[in-house]
């Protein structure tokens, strides 16, 4: 089994990596819709829609174009690239649109921004 470092992730956005990037979460689900009959002894199901989500995390600059095209209600290219970039490494992409956005400033701290998006279509896993 390979394991990789947190420090090798990337995202980009619409194309442009997204600076002081963090970290990064993303969510897959599946809907199921049970198809038990009345005879059965143990329930039974099948698999319905999927949907995605995600965070993104970052220290907050607002010199990054990418961090600045990051707006509740904006539509978004993405790809997630949680081993990196290099040939081979595992890439999730897909469109979402921008759910949430909030700015932390404590004393004696880096300001931080995190972003909340909705996939809309589907994921599409691949590598690079």
């Amino acid at each position: 089994m390979a394991t990789h470092h947190g420090k090798e992730g990337v995202v980009t956005v619409g194309g442009t990596g997204v600076g002081e990037l963090t970290g990064f979460t993303l969510e897959t689900t599946a809907d199921v819709v049970e198809d038990t009959a009345l005879t059965d002894a143990t329930k039974s199901f099948l698999a319905g829609r999927t949907s995605f989500s995600g965070t993104l995390e970052m220290n907050f600059d607002e010199t990054d174009t990418p961090q600045t095209n990051l707006v509740v209600g904006a539509s978004l290219a993405f790809i997630l690239l949680p081993e990196g970039n290099a040939t081979g490494d595992r890439s999730f992409a897909g469109t979402g649109v921008v759910t949430g956005m909030s700015v932390t400033n404590s004393m004696e701290a880096v300001i931080s921004r995190n972003v909340t998006f909705q996939g809309t279509g589907a994921l599409t896993i691949g590598t690079v």
